[in-house]
């Protein structure tokens, strides 16, 4: 019954509700911006192709570029090539783009930065036993949810919220407790154009993040109450550390032995020492702090607070809040421009996206988004950003647009 649900919520391509993660309901999703047109995965342009294999270095990048916090955001295009239902979308600053489609879909998609066009569809069903993963007789199809990408561009490692037809159901409210099966992470080698690493972790993992040294996986188990400790060498997770309802964003300090995680349903966040595994709530929040950015000199943290449409400033010397501001309704994913003179911030429940500025915390600009927005990526390569919409796209901005005085 569960894969016949699943294959009718993604004909209605149902993603406003999608996992009930911020317990939105199933009807909203009949609004959705999917386009009936579907292209081909394969059918890479030569061009687009050429671009996407160059590695692209900082020399490349244009020295010239305006501070954020003095430029506005103007749409300049909107991508549905997949077809796609992404909950998350995460540059790697090398010239490439992932889309993370959760159960609806069951891919990733991959797109040049500069061409904007689709460079790989991939599949979510994977042979376990080729990784050397026990206990699975057939292929297991996962589903994408969040993604990082290591330093090099090379990898991005990829949570799948649940292992389909095995376990209970997963779902947002944990109901069916341990029944539900642990999930993986898997890996995306960027240069063979496929997985190349399953990494079981906790139950229904959400957020991911590495270290800054690239040597930790850091994965929020939103239905373990707790943050996986992968071992990027070894591949394999080498201790879960207890947290609280609903883990999910994470910021890893430059010092590479303390996390920052947001549980979501307490209304906590938590301060984590990956060197002794301890953690420790650290700061009570509104309703459901969801997501964290850490600035370039790894000094100040930027949470948004969905339940009350809030941006906490943080300063990490003092472990207190130094600054808040008002955001748009239901503030979920952020970026941070590389100068980190801004944040970018999707308010999913109004169709907008927001600009602020990390000094003053005054809102720069709010802009029209798709429906849905729902995960955000600063691309470097170019000076876009780039928005995940629920609803069936992705929606790229010029962030150099001068202000209008």
């Amino acid at each position: 019954m569960r894969a016949i649900r699943y294959l009718m919520l993604s004909a209605m391509i149902l993603v406003a509700g999608c996992a009930n993660e911020e317990k939105k309901t199933t009807e909203e999703s009949a609004k959705t911006e999917q386009t009936t047109k579907e292209n081909k995965a394969e059918k890479v342009t030569t061009e687009s192709k050429d671009s996407s294999e160059k590695d692209v270095t900082t020399d490349q990048i244009d020295k010239d570029r305006p501070a954020s916090h003095t430029t506005t955001m103007k749409l300049i295009d909107t991508i549905s090539e997949g077809p796609i239902t992404p909950k998350s979308v995460v540059a790697n600053n090398k010239g490439q783009v992932i889309a993370n489609n959760m159960m609806y879909q069951h891919t990733i998609t991959v797109y040049d930065a500069k061409s904007r066009k689709l460079i790989k569809k991939l599949s979510d069903t994977v042979d376990f036993k080729k990784f050397g993963i026990e206990g699975f007789d057939k292929p297991v199809s996962g589903a994408p949810v969040e993604a990082v990408w290591t330093e090099d561009g090379k990898y991005a490692y990829v949570s799948q919220y649940q292992l389909t037809d095995h376990g209970a159901e997963a779902e947002d409210m944990c109901s069916a407790g341990k029944a539900i099966a642990a999930s993986v992470v898997y890996r995306y080698n960027a240069e063979k154009q496929d997985w190349d690493q399953v990494i079981q972790v906790g139950r229904v993992p959400k957020y991911v993040a590495l270290t800054q040294d690239n040597s930790k996986l850091l994965v929020s188990n939103w239905c373990d109450k707790s943050l996986s400790v992968v071992d990027t060498k070894t591949a394999k997770q080498t201790e879960q550390i207890p947290l609280n309802a609903m883990p999910r964003g994470i910021v890893s300090l430059p010092d590479n032995k303390t996390a920052y995680v947001t549980a979501m349903f307490s209304n906590e966040i938590y301060k984590v020492n990956l060197k002794t595994g301890k953690s420790e709530m650290i700061l009570q929040t509104g309703q459901r702090p969801r997501h964290l950015v850490l600035d370039n000199q790894g000094r100040t943290i930027y949470i948004t607070v969905a339940g009350a449409n809030e941006l906490l400033k943080y300063d990490v010397a003092t472990d207190k809040v130094i600054a808040r501001a008002m955001t748009g309704k239901e503030p979920r994913s952020m970026a941070i421009s590389p100068d980190g003179s801004a944040v970018y911030i999707v308010n999913y429940d109004e169709n907008t996206v927001s600009k602020f500025d990390t000094k003053t915390l005054k809102e720069i600009t709010r802009v029209e988004a798709g429906f849905h927005p729902i995960g955000i990526t600063y691309e470097n390569t170019t000076g876009d950003v780039w928005v995940a919409n629920y609803g069936g796209t992705i929606s790229v901005y010029d962030d150099k647009v001068s202000l209008v005085k």
